[in-house]
């Protein structure tokens, strides 16, 4: 029988203590206003989160500037004075549990489903994107064709999120996480369907994960220490649930190896799937984050069964579980489990953007 106590143990990132392991996963919730300000019904969320008993929550993904990085209607964004103002409410209200929030900080690049600053994405390259836009983020049909990024907009965008890590630390959060996995600019550049350039940024591996590399460094040399910053990175992506690495371990081994050279505080590593065995070996990609890595390593995927998101602590293949769908299902998922309550199974109707927490107090009780 597998013990669920690795799950209640404090854990130290950087300077900053973790009361558990268990983590609330970045989650797209398109609840902000249509000029990306945080608005009552996300302070209304995160509370929640923060009263559920978490460890750590991790924000959605928000948007740096104000120009090329929002991908979708009523997204957050990290971007101006208003938003750092009303990210500062959030935060606060958080805090008053004594629970640690992170800013995810993230560039569309190329998946724009809407975007009030411009009309077309930039990407690594002038190519179609696999995959269609998601619904129940006001998408439909296909991804516009992006412009191709230039050496200037790379060297803005590194700027950019500089700039939106300064804004992070102005209005309070813990952390910062940089979201460079999924589909999104950074992982665009990663991937070989999305990557067709023949300069330093493209081609071999080296060249591909360059661009993780520089926003790193822009990052930490902006926030110098002062708060956490951890990189997120997935094969799987929101337009292409199947993509593996082509050079499988030894793209993981180059991949975390060189992100350990950079200094982030830690990794987190995705996949939709759930953390299943990857290129046909016996083990999962938290596995090799932590093999080559050598740091702290979170780990997201079907985590919301306790005695997985366990067992995967007692391997020593992840220091920290992050929980998405189950936490959507139930914010009080942490509390419930050290007090060895049922647990709520998540459905696809609970995704329900600019819901206030008493109609989805109410739907819960409904429909569960």
């Amino acid at each position: 029988m597998t013990s669920i106590s690795p799950l209640f143990k404090e854990f130290q990132i950087d300077s900053l203590t973790l009361k558990n392991r268990l983590v609330v996963a970045p989650m797209t919730r398109v609840s902000a206003t249509s000029e990306g300000i945080p608005t009552e019904i996300m302070k209304e969320h995160y509370q929640e989160y923060s009263k559920g008993g978490w460890g750590l929550i991790i924000t959605e993904g928000t948007y740096i500037d104000e120009s090329f990085s929002q991908g979708y209607r009523n997204q957050p964004g990290i971007a101006n004075k208003q938003h750092i103002e009303n990210w500062k409410k959030i935060v606060d209200a958080v805090h008053i549990s004594n629970t640690p929030i992170f800013l995810q900080l993230i560039h569309a690049g190329g998946l724009i489903q809407e975007n009030i600053y411009q009309k077309r994405g930039i990407a690594p390259s002038r190519t179609e994107l696999l995959g269609k836009m998601l619904p129940h983020y006001f998408g439909e049909g296909k991804f516009p064709v992006p412009m191709e990024i230039t050496k200037e907009q790379i060297e803005k965008t590194v700027s950019s999120f500089a700039s939106a890590a300064k804004n992070a630390l102005e209005a309070g959060f813990d952390g910062i996480e940089i979201h460079g996995a999924n589909g999104y600019l950074l992982d665009q550049f990663l991937t070989v369907f999305s990557n067709h350039r023949n300069d330093e940024y493209g081609g071999d591996i080296k060249n591909r994960i360059r661009f993780h590399c520089e926003v790193l460094q822009g990052v930490l040399d902006a926030i110098k220490g002062k708060i956490p910053v951890g990189m997120r990175i997935s094969q799987t992506k929101v337009n292409n649930f199947e993509y593996e690495w082509p050079g499988g371990e030894k793209d993981a081994s180059f991949i975390f190896k060189k992100m350990k050279s950079v200094g982030p505080s830690y990794v987190h590593v995705s996949t939709h799937k759930g953390l299943e065995p990857v290129w046909q070996t016996r083990h999962n990609l938290a596995y090799y984050a932590k093999k080559y890595f050598e740091g702290t390593v979170i780990a997201c995927g079907g985590l919301h069964d306790p005695k997985k998101a366990a067992n995967l602590l007692n391997k020593q293949e992840a220091d920290l579980a992050a929980v998405g769908k189950g936490a959507i299902a139930n914010p009080n998922l942490p509390n419930d489990i050290h007090s060895k309550k049922d647990n709520t199974q998540f459905v696809p109707e609970m995704i329900r953007p600019f819901a206030t927490i008493e109609n989805t107090r109410s739907w819960r009780k409904k429909n569960l």
